[in-house]
């Protein structure tokens, strides 16, 4: 397996997500990077964290994509990303329901290799 290098804008980028308690679009990361980079690199970065499997794509429902930190633990053999996120129609942030579990009746014959479940409505916030 080949060995990933570490850079000064992965380093970033990865810590501006973990640290985030919603999910970023590649415009929020880029502003909150301080131009540590450029927009094309932001791109790549986010692809090769999706990759490596640090972080995750969140289609929101307006199209938008975000990245979310990965929380379960890499000594996992298989996990996925198949839980809700909510979408705040007032303050359009995404969030992560990591501990609640989609559910649903597909026809026979059918088989689900991913989930994309987004919620809206009002967060606790804006309630």
């Amino acid at each position: 397996m080949k060995a990933t290098r570490n850079t000064t804008a992965k380093t970033t980028i990865l810590e501006i997500i973990k640290n985030s308690a919603v999910a970023l679009s590649h415009t929020e990361i880029q502003t909150l990077s301080h131009t540590i980079c450029d927009r094309v690199t932001i791109y790549r970065v986010l692809d090769r964290l999706v990759r490596e499997d640090i972080i995750h794509k969140i289609v929101n429902l307006d199209g938008t994509i975000k990245y979310a930190s990965c929380h379960h633990a890499h000594n996992e053999i298989k996990h996925t990303h198949n839980h809700i996120h909510f979408s705040c129609e007032k303050c359009h942030l995404v969030t992560c329901l990591e501990h609640v579990e989609p559910t649903f009746d597909l026809p026979p014959n059918y088989q689900v290799n991913e989930v994309n479940f987004t919620l809206s409505g009002l967060c606790p916030n804006c309630l």
